[in-house]
Parts: structure tokens; sequence; C-alpha cells
């Protein structure tokens, strides 16, 4: 994630998702506490402890300690604020948290008091009974009316809210500009002008693939989709219908698709590619372009196009616009079961604060979740500014359902677009398919 100035260290591969990151150890983890966690685990008892310690699980990072030193800084500050108040943080491992959350969820003697989680998994978590709702705290939180509408949906389910966002990843289109120069390609203004560049610097440069394209990166495929005016699902006020076989999606998926060939990116190599495949493919020099995140920035910046490619952000159907990208990142909340609901409330607002956010980003390189706190940092570092405007132009989120978990981790979205790219099924049928399947998720998940 460098530039060639000095950008935060990197935002570890679990981000990619949401990332999903990537998604698939959120999917897990949502999967394992949606088939086992009960469907309460408050047991304060109506307990609202006003001293005590406070346990608080975050996630850990290729380097923690840059993150750590943020957070130490901020408890350090809470503890003075409440006297006989402590606070324990744990750095769970991302890989083994499933586990850990299912068994906090049917124990709360053994759950903490706060945790950090991936926002697509809200839903499931409120299901299970495992989050509070926070909905009236977070209501009266001056600095909350300042959060990007995307990322306060990230939080709420039926309405009400379970957490505070703490950061988000977006994803933008990385280009080379040597080979642009070489080729006197103009940067793409629009989809159409995407895809005419993609396949000329494959016919010109036929060793590169045009712009790089995974038949299992769900993420970079939905601005195509969203662009297009098409939909995951319809919310029905509380239940979800899926839409992936309208018009507007089907023309997206049409769209996305015909980047799978030996005019772009063949579909014996691409077919099978997840995200981190196409960024691993741009930054070893094979590509012309890539879809990826500003939690990718490292990874290209460890390559070979070091110093040889820009970010723009992803073009829309004409010219002037942005795709609607997918808002991922990771939330805090409270867990259920506290009794220390008053001060984990607390702590939760100073750990997602506009200034802890602003920190953690020159430690790590979370984006903010605060659209003022974002504008300051895009002028800090000039990398992020295609993000910011991404984020800016608005941004997607999946269903807020405890069905997604399942949707995912079944491969539906990947499996429609393998169909099609293998020409197994046409995008109707295709579509179809995938929105029954989706549909019967919906329906199980109640």
């Amino acid at each position: 994630m460098k530039f060639p100035v000095r950008f935060p260290a990197r935002l570890s591969a679990r981000h990619s998702a949401r990332t999903a990151a990537p998604v698939a150890v959120l999917v897990v983890a949502a999967l394992t506490a949606t088939a086992c966690a009960p469907e309460s685990s408050d047991s304060s008892g109506g307990k609202d402890e006003k001293s005590g310690t406070l346990r608080v699980w975050l996630f850990q990072e290729v380097n923690t300690g840059p993150k750590q030193k943020v957070v130490d800084a901020t408890v350090d500050a809470f503890e003075k604020a409440h006297e006989g108040t402590k606070v324990d943080v744990e750095y769970i491992p991302v890989e083994t948290r499933a586990q850990r959350i299912k068994a906090a969820f049917n124990d709360p003697k053994s759950a903490p008091d706060l945790m950090e989680y991936g926002n697509t998994d809200t839903a499931g978590y409120v299901k299970d009974g495992g989050l509070a709702d926070i909905t009236e705290e977070f209501g009266d939180w001056s600095e909350a009316k300042d959060t990007d509408p995307t990322a306060k949906q990230s939080v709420t389910v039926d309405g009400k809210i379970y957490g505070a966002p703490f950061f988000v990843g977006v994803r933008a289109l990385y280009y080379r500009t040597d080979i642009f120069k070489e080729l006197g390609l103009q940067v793409p203004r629009t989809q159409s002008e995407l895809i005419a560049a993609a396949k000329e610097i494959r016919q010109t440069r036929p060793e590169l693939y045009g712009l790089v394209v995974g038949g299992a990166s769900t993420y970079a495929a939905m601005p195509f989709i969203w662009s297009n005016g098409g939909e995951i699902a319809e919310d029905k006020g509380g239940s979800y219908a899926a839409t992936m076989d309208s018009k507007g999606a089907q023309k997206g998926i049409e769209a996305y698709t015909s980047l799978f060939g030996d005019d772009n990116c063949p579909a014996a190599k691409c077919a099978g590619m997840s995200g981190n495949d196409t960024v691993t493919a741009f930054a070893s020099g094979k590509a012309g372009m890539a879809i990826a995140g500003d939690f990718n920035h490292q990874a290209v910046e460890a390559g070979k196009v070091k110093g040889k490619y820009a970010v723009v952000p992803l073009p829309g159907l004409k010219t002037g616009e942005v795709a609607p990208a997918f808002a991922g990142g990771n939330n805090i909340g409270v867990l259920k079961s506290t009794s220390h609901r008053t001060l984990a409330v607390d702590l939760m607002q100073q750990l997602a604060s506009k200034k802890t956010q602003g920190e953690l980003f020159d430690a790590m390189g979370f984006l903010p979740t605060y659209s003022d706190v974002r504008a300051d940092v895009a002028k800090k570092e000039p990398f992020v500014e295609p993000f910011v405007k991404t984020l800016g132009a608005g941004t997607k989120f999946v269903p807020a359902s405890p069905a997604w978990a399942q949707i995912d981790a079944s491969l539906v979205l990947p499996t429609m677009f393998q169909e099609v790219i293998s020409g197994k099924k046409d995008v109707a049928a295709a579509s179809e398919d995938a929105t029954k399947k989706m549909n019967d998720a919906f329906s199980s998940a109640g």
C-alpha cells in the first residue's frame, strides 16, 4: 500500500471484502455463530456496573504494533476518565475468531464487553442475540451525524443500530501509467472506454491481461451491476427478495463477463481468480489494469509495477460518473451480555471517534468512516484521494440479512459468473438460478 510518499502500514488481506476480505473468514465466523449461538445471550441480569474491568476483543493485524499503540493511548485516556475502571484488550487471530465468537455467544461469562467485527456480519450477530441495540446512544452521540451513510447502514438492522463503524475500504481502478503512455491511451472515463482500453492493451501487448478480472472476485464485479441499475436484493421491510435476474443486473453481468476472453483475460486462467489473485497479477506486472482496494496498495507497491501505476475511481456508464463500489470495513459493537453497558458504549465511542480513526489512518491506513475526517486524510496522503472520491460518490452494501453469510459461503454469485463465462448457461438462466438460490437462503433465514 505504498505510494512515492510514505503511506501508512498495510491493511491485512482480511479487509479486502468487506473484504471480503477475505470475506471468507468473516463468512465462517458468521455461519458458525449463526448455526450454534442462542437467540439471546443477555446474562447481564440488567446490571450496568460503573466500575470494574472491561474486556475488549480487537483483530490482530499483519503488524499489530501500530494499531496497539493508538488503542493503548485511547484506553489510557478512558481509564483516567473513569476511576476504578480497567480495560483488558485482547488481539484475537482473524482465522480462529469464529470459534471464539461462537463460545462468547453461548457462554456470556467468556464474552468480551466490546468487540471488533466484520461489517458483513452484523445481521447474523444480531439474529444470534450477540450485539446490543445502541440506537439511542448512537443518536445522542454528536460525532455520529458525520458518519458515512453506507457505513451507518452496516451497523443497522431493521432500523436499529448495533455498533459503530470503525473503518471502511473500497475498490478503484489501478492502471499502468507506462503502458498507457506507450500505447497512447487515455484514462477511461466510462465503462465502455474501460473495456475498449482493456482489449487494446491485450491486442498490442498479448503477454498482458488488459484488465485482469476474476470470476470469484464478487466485489470487483458488483460495480458493473450497480452502475447498470441492478441490485443484489430488494428490501421488503424486514425480509429480502433477490433481484439478480432484473434487467439492470443482467446487463451488468453481461458487461463484466464480456471481459473474460482471449481478447482481454482468458477464461481458462481468469474464471477461477479471486480478488487477491487479480491484485497479484497486476502487482507482478502481468496486467495493464486491475480493480483493487485501498487495502491492496502496499501489495502493489511491493511488486514490479512500483512507480509505474496510478489509481482513479472506477468509471460509470457516463463520463463523470463513478461506478458504485462495495463499502467494506469493520465495526465495533457492544455485546448484549455486558454488565458494563454504559462504560462499554462510552469506550466504543472513544475507539470509533474521529480522533482515534484519524490516528488509526496514520498508523495503519484504515480509511475513516467520517466524511470530514476522510477529506482531511486525503490532503495528507494523495493516494487516498480516488478512494475518498469513490466513497463520496455513493457506495453500496450487502443485504442486512443473516442469509448473506450463507449466500457468500455458498459462492452463489461466483458460480453465476463462472457459468456465464464457461458458456454453461446464458446470462438469463444463470442469473435466474442465482436469484432462486438467494431467495431460498433469505426464506430459511427467517
